[in-house]
């Protein structure tokens, strides 16, 4: 596996820095003491771990994440779900949504309530790391995905004084309605990126017209290849591909394609 360099300085997008990111939000699944190592091998001196517990439509989850400053740069890593932890909740269209960050439109009631539990901790680390100006950066695999961006959101339209310099998601599931999307569309044009890896399951949740996904999509194709976008014909096709590529399990594809660290090997390809 390829070192992780941090380019503390970046402003913009590229695949180094979408794969740094990557590994930010894969960091997010670890141990308090690997994260404040991994912290410190990658330039940041400051860490705050976050732990809190929600009630989403089913049982009580753990909401986790961290954010590390440096500098010039700070990073909110939130923690996923692991697909049969998300499913049920995430099918199920009749949980009413709740109202959106900053009132704009309307989100997934699980994960407003995941966000709640956590942002006044995620809030106040980023107020006290803050003293330089830094850079904010959001980043999430999975559940951490739809945070991170809901995040950016709340930051935005409740504090627009402070908002993120970029958001990168993994196998994020859908969030939002489509109003809520639209003004997110509008308010982080070059600023959002959400990553699909071909089949990923959890990038199909919650089931539409009532949940939406955010533009911006970054989509990885069945032989590993980087697209800005999907084309409809071209995309089914690919997802065929997919799904046949072991015909001895086609159903563990989506499921398969949702790991973090597939995300990460295929960004590592791209990126050579």
């Amino acid at each position: 596996m390829t070192a992780v360099t941090f380019d503390h300085q970046a402003t913009g997008y590229s695949i180094g820095h979408a794969l740094c990111m990557a590994h930010a939000a894969d960091l997010a699944y670890k141990d308090e003491s690997t994260i404040e190592s991994k912290a410190r091998e990658w330039g940041f001196d400051r860490v705050r771990h976050h732990h809190t517990q929600f009630r989403p439509p089913f049982p009580l989850e753990d909401t986790q994440a961290y954010t590390i400053a440096g500098d010039h740069m700070i990073i909110t890593g939130f923690r996923g779900t692991e697909p049969e932890q998300m499913r049920d909740w995430l099918s199920d269209a009749t949980t009413p949504p709740c109202p959106g960050p900053g009132g704009k439109g309307f989100m997934h009631y699980g994960f407003g309530e995941a966000l709640d539990s956590i942002w006044p901790q995620v809030r106040k680390a980023l107020g006290e790391f803050r003293d330089n100006g830094q850079s904010i950066w959001f980043t999430g695999h999975s559940l951490g995905g739809a945070l991170a961006m809901l995040a950016g959101a709340r930051l935005h339209f409740e504090e627009p004084r402070l908002t993120a310099d970029g958001i990168y998601t993994f196998g994020q599931p859908r969030t939002c309605d489509r109003l809520l999307a639209q003004e997110f569309n509008t308010a982080f044009a070059n600023r959002m990126y959400r990553f699909v890896n071909n089949n990923d399951v959890v990038a199909q949740l919650p089931p539409e017209p009532a949940f939406h996904h955010v533009d911006a999509l970054r989509y990885i194709d069945s032989k590993g290849k980087l697209h800005d976008a999907m084309p409809v014909i071209g995309g089914l096709l690919d997802h065929a591909k997919g799904y046949t590529a072991d015909m001895l399990a086609p159903a563990s594809d989506g499921v398969r394609d949702h790991f973090i660290h597939n995300y990460i090997d295929a960004l590592e390809k791209c990126r050579r």
